[in-house]
């Protein structure tokens, strides 16, 4: 097999130059990281899992119109996604107070929020990717204000559609994060959903009982991160109804 380039790695991807003009592959690895990488762990299936998740969330904005960099799923840990121009921002959503937004303000977890607020975080590891205001962004040339409005339109639509679908399997949504990039056709611009969606980037509670089916279930040690991983993609159909956990991939020469 001959030797990909590699064009960028982070905490738990690697992107690959794609097979055409224009696209990248994108592999999920099984590390897992809190607190800015401070905890560290190899969790045996994660990749795969996020890799099957981030693809039916994609799938299923793009049947609904939002636009999204997915193409198409390659394997067990790598899809095909369109290159894009990423804004250096993280676009989080918030449905209900949680982790940072709940100390920040003295609030309870699990508190109900008003309507949903959007917050945007600077992506720099090395500075914990801080909180920053709509001026900083438009004033240091980040993304402009139209830009930042059409941003908020499509992260509320996302929300609506994750939230509806989580919904439907018991699940609350109650926070998540996104990144979009830009895609340029001569001199049109479009913004597209990228990275992934999966619950490594969303906070995710069972509505009856609050057990945490996300990345918490790491940053607390409160349980198996795989098995609550692996019981969002039962409840979603990802996986069959009767799977317990996700083994690790066999590969096939």
């Amino acid at each position: 097999m001959a030797r990909r380039k590699k064009i960028y790695e982070g905490k738990a991807k690697i992107l690959y130059e794609g097979p055409e003009p224009g696209t990248l592959v994108q592999y999920f690895k099984d590390d897992a990281t809190a607190n800015n990488a401070e905890k560290h762990a190899v969790v045996e299936g994660k990749g795969v899992l996020n890799n099957r998740l981030s693809e039916f969330f994609m799938t299923g904005l793009g049947q609904v119109g939002i636009p999204t960099h997915f193409l198409r799923r390659l394997n067990m840990r790598e899809q095909l996604v369109r290159q894009v121009e990423i804004i250096p921002l993280e676009v989080i959503v918030r449905n209900f107070a949680a982790g940072s937004m709940a100390r920040r303000l003295g609030m309870e977890e699990g508190t109900p929020l008003p309507r949903p607020i959007i917050e945007f975080s600077f992506k720099d590891d090395k500075l914990g990717d801080p909180l920053v205001p709509e001026e900083y962004i438009i004033a240091f040339g980040w993304a402009t204000q139209a830009d930042l409005d059409d941003i908020v339109a499509l992260a509320l639509r996302v929300n609506d559609y994750l939230s509806g679908v989580m919904y439907g399997v018991g699940i609350k949504l109650v926070d998540f994060k996104i990144e979009v990039g830009r895609v340029w056709d001569g001199d049109y611009q479009r913004l597209v959903v990228a990275d992934e969606i999966s619950p490594d980037s969303c906070r995710l509670w069972d509505m009856s009982s609050g057990e945490r089916l996300d990345k918490d279930v790491f940053r607390k040690d409160l349980g198996n991160l795989t098995d609550a991983y692996t019981e969002v993609a039962r409840r979603l159909g990802v996986m069959p109804s009767n799977a317990t956990h996700m083994p690790k991939p066999t590969l096939i020469n």
